[in-house]
């Protein structure tokens, strides 16, 4: 090694590294941003952890119960994060980065599922971000506790998941000093099939009892899609429903289900693919 280099070695700070004035190499990043939809707050937490670990600078951008006007540059980093639901991007995310511009901004995207799989999800969700503008650099898939069945991923994420998270925080920012500018940055290589695994949703959709609900309008005002009338949060338009349990999440009153019967079918369905313990999965 010669005098040079190991005068950069020891300059080296925060994704770049200075001799004098001049800017050697590394991508310099000034703030990151977490972008994320999250129903019932597992993806929130992840997405969350990851871009403040990144930078100082970190922001919270939640788009669950609606869109957002929101610009990004290329000394931006966005971590762009989604549940999966059968395996798939969730209905509403397409509309909610339709509101989003970026220019070459570097991102990760985060599939978060609750242990069973998530199959074509990162893929579409690279697809959906790169229309947007976004450089995909990093991909990561993590656990947390199935909404519909919370007994699968149960204390999801852990502590060996949030490790995870840490690993893949310090392997997106090494990335990021050895490349000479965002456009070098590489494409993520993510799994899935070109032709995306069908989903038409599930035949389970929260019910409110009418006897336990207030009528206060937390759960119609925070619908990701509009299925609950504002005028009569008792009903659930089930064509428009995707069973994300958001308005069972957020229920003040505990006042909205599932049927106890459809739900301890559902879980019995689910339980040979889901009783195994799944790892994260990182791709960079």
């Amino acid at each position: 090694m010669d005098f040079t280099t190991f005068l950069m070695l020891l300059q080296w700070r925060r994704g770049y590294c200075k001799i004098g004035k001049k800017e050697v190499f590394g991508v310099n990043i000034k703030k990151s941003s977490a972008l994320y939809f999250s129903p019932t707050g597992g993806t929130k937490k992840i997405a969350e952890h990851i871009a403040s670990g990144l930078c100082d600078a970190a922001e919270f951008l939640d788009v669950t119960s609606s869109g957002r006007e929101l610009a990004f540059g290329p000394e931006d980093f966005v971590v762009i994060a989604v549940p999966v639901f059968g395996g798939r991007v969730p209905s509403p995310t397409a509309e909610r980065l339709s509101h989003v511009r970026a220019e070459g901004t570097p991102a990760a995207i985060v599939a978060v599922y609750g242990n069973r799989a998530y199959e074509d999800a990162l893929l579409e969700l690279r697809g959906l971000a790169e229309e947007r503008g976004f450089k995909v650099m990093a991909a990561a898939a993590f656990i947390a506790r199935h909404s519909i069945a919370p007994e699968f991923g149960a204390g999801r994420p852990d502590a060996a998941d949030f490790l995870k998270m840490d690993e893949f925080v310090r392997r997106i920012r090494e990335r990021l000093d050895y490349a000479a500018s965002t456009g070098s940055l590489p494409t993520a290589i993510v799994p899935g099939n070109l032709v995306f695994r069908k989903y038409d949703g599930v035949p389970l959709h929260p019910a409110a009892s009418r006897i336990k609900c207030g009528k206060c309008g937390k759960c119609a005002a925070e619908c990701p899609v509009g299925a609950i009338p504002a005028s009569d949060p008792t009903k659930t338009d089930k064509d428009k429903c995707i069973t994300c349990m958001r308005c069972v999440a957020v229920c003040p009153h505990f006042a909205r289900s599932l049927n106890p019967v459809m739900l301890a079918a559902a879980k019995a369905g689910l339980k040979k693919s889901c009783s195994e313990r799944k790892e994260p999965e990182l791709f960079l």
